[in-house]
């Protein structure tokens, strides 16, 4: 069992890791987008421990593809949907959004 555990943890670390060096390993690319959807995940709280929220946003590019990315609470707060704008990443990682317009809805 605690061999199964150590395996488990291990494949965990290097997925994590195998993920943190092809997003530094990336290059910054910006494309235009429309964000169309936002929502946010809340965990912990349990006996002691505080809660943590996770922001998400959803784009959608020109041509028609999705893409989900998490982004810090600064970010979600002044993204509102059918905003259109500048979407720069890094690999998965949500580095900007600068805001170009608003789509009618």
């Amino acid at each position: 069992m605690l061999l199964l555990i150590a395996v488990f943890v291990a494949y965990t670390i290097a997925r994590a890791l195998k993920i943190w060096m092809t997003n530094n390993a990336s290059p910054l690319e910006s494309r235009v987008a429309t964000a169309v959807t936002k929502r946010t995940e809340v965990w912990g709280g349990r006996g002691h421990a505080g809660t943590h929220t996770s922001y998400y946003v959803t784009f959608e590019f020109q041509n028609g593809s999705r893409r989900e990315l998490e982004v810090k609470a600064k970010a979600y707060g002044l993204i509102v949907e059918g905003d259109r704008g500048e979407l720069s990443t890094k690999g998965t990682r949500f580095k900007g959004f600068a805001r170009s317009g608003r789509r009618n809805l």
